[in-house]
């Protein structure tokens, strides 16, 4: 038996060498805090909430109603304006779509804070499936009309029920806290890009039926040649106007009739919010040093995506002698559709590994800072374009020129599609900047009223631009729209840096 030096030498533990006790407790120590450190991960899996797939399921299919009833009018809607002989000058078609997109825009701008005001009144949930069963109501009307003055009230009928998009973020927020975010913004930030790769691929595959499918060659179809794609559209968004109703829950902690939600929802935000009796004021809003950066940086963001999205569908409409790639309403589809695809991958793949990995408000700037090369790459596909034969037959260019086109294409869409991943981490921003649960709503609201303000315009102002620099034969002039559309994505990316400040920057109280 093995008998302790120190002791058979007569010395108690309390006599022990000091150099040795210390020696001894310090090995205590680490044994201790290595214990406490596996303790704390531990504590932190368990404390990990799960996803409520049920209702980020349904979120995802109600949501995905927005895009495809938005985009899919997006390949015919050059062609649509020309149908409707509002012009004999090609180049003045732009103004016309631009109108149409802007009228969107504005009625949304004018309902998008009362919808989220009254979704903290009443619920989340009927503003929900009011907003969905009316986009299909007015996506119909869209169809239907054979006057400008018709297109516009259908798009702005639209526009007003797609002012809940403010309400579902905030659905969205309330089901999740920081522990499982990062998965479910990531997978309800795909509905966009799948309804962008849906909506286009409808509009310009089922747009002219009477033209291309024999079976509906009818005087209805002949009359109204865009009124397929507008029917499909509006039957998915009442099918998911359907399931909504089914299985959509309420979220808004006033409404919960369980108390077992409430605690639900208090443990959602963390404990980091106290319940206020009521919503905060847009003026307290508008105090908050991170709320007003997410308003002038989400304005400076919408404004650069619409005029993009806007800017590049014209462009690919135009003919390659005036600037553009003369592509039909079915290419133009298929080149949005790839916008869509793309999307999908860097949401699906990348944007959960990225929302981990870096800083909110970094990864914000970023994306925001790859706008410029969007626009300033674009007229290279012109060049590409120029350089290659076009059929006299069919007015197409030839295949290894049309192949160099596409692929220039895809590398664009890749950079915007890209930089438009700032929206989801917007989302995300907005939601730590929300003084307290009860004022998510309205929170989201604000911000995504200065959205919409500055998407009201951007059509109009993107599409003139374009229409304005193609007529000239100078250089520079020729490619005025480039360089005005990149410094403002130089602004906006300027913009975009305040985020960070704002969020070093404490809320009054």
């Amino acid at each position: 038996m093995a008998i302790d030096s120190h002791s058979s030498s007569g010395l108690g533990p309390s006599q022990l060498p000091q150099e040795e006790a210390r020696r001894l407790f310090d090995d205590y120590d680490v044994l201790n805090d290595d214990s406490a450190l596996e303790n704390q991960k531990s504590t932190r899996r368990d404390k990990s909430t799960p996803i409520p797939k049920a209702q980020l399921a349904t979120l995802c299919a109600v949501r995905l109603v927005d895009p495809i009833a938005f985009t899919q009018i997006f390949p015919y809607v050059n062609e649509m304006m020309a149908h409707l002989h509002l012009t004999e000058d090609p180049s003045k078609i732009g103004f016309y779509s631009g109108l149409v997109e802007s009228s969107f825009a504005v009625a949304q701008v004018l309902s998008i804070y009362q919808w989220a005001r009254l979704s903290d009144i009443i619920g989340r949930r009927p503003i929900v499936l009011l907003g969905i069963s009316g986009i299909g109501i007015a996506t119909v009307c869209m169809g239907l009309s054979s006057t400008l003055s018709g297109v516009l009230f259908a798009r702005s009928l639209s526009g007003l029920f797609s002012g809940n998009i403010a309400v579902i973020h905030s659905v969205l927020g309330e089901i999740t806290d920081s522990t499982n975010q990062a998965i479910a913004f990531s997978l309800y930030g795909l509905c966009w890009p799948l309804g962008a790769v849906i909506g286009p691929l409808m509009g310009g595959l089922l747009s002219n039926p009477a033209d291309k499918f024999s079976w509906f060659d009818t005087p209805l179809f002949r009359r109204y040649p865009y009124l397929l794609p507008c029917v499909t559209a509006a039957v998915i968004a009442w099918a998911g106007c359907l399931y909504g109703y089914i299985h959509l829950g309420e979220t808004l902690p006033s409404k919960r009739r369980l108390q077992k939600d409430n605690i639900q929802m208090s443990e959602c935000h963390g404990g980091a919010f106290e319940k206020p009796p009521q919503p905060a004021t847009i003026r307290y809003l508008l105090s908050i040093p991170l709320v007003r950066a997410l308003c002038l940086s989400g304005a400076g963001l919408s404004f650069i995506a619409t005029g993009f999205d806007v800017t590049f569908v014209l462009f690919c409409y135009t003919s390659i002698a005036q600037g553009g790639l003369a592509f039909n309403a079915t290419q133009i589809g298929y080149a949005l559709s790839i916008s869509g695809c793309v999307s999908i991958s860097l949401q699906l793949f990348c944007m959960p590994y990225l929302l981990r990995r870096f800083d909110h408000a970094r990864m914000y700037n970023f994306c925001m800072g790859l706008w410029p090369f969007c626009f300033v790459l674009l007229p290279g596909l012109n060049i590409i374009a120029r350089m290659g034969t076009v059929d006299p037959a069919t007015g197409m260019l030839d295949p290894t020129t049309m192949a160099f086109v596409w692929m220039g294409i895809c590398v664009i869409l890749a950079i915007s599609r890209s930089a438009a991943l700032a929206f989801s981490v917007s989302m995300l921003l907005v939601k730590e900047a929300a003084p307290d649960p009860t004022s998510l709503g309205v929170t989201n609201g604000i911000t995504q009223f200065a959205m919409c303000l500055s998407r009201s315009f951007s059509p109009a102002f993107a599409s003139s631009l374009l229409a304005f620099s193609i007529g000239y034969e100078f250089i520079l002039l020729r490619y005025l729209w480039v360089m005005v559309m990149a410094t403002i994505c130089f602004l906006g990316t300027t913009l975009s840096r305040r985020i960070a400040e704002g969020r070093r920057t404490p809320a009054p109280l």
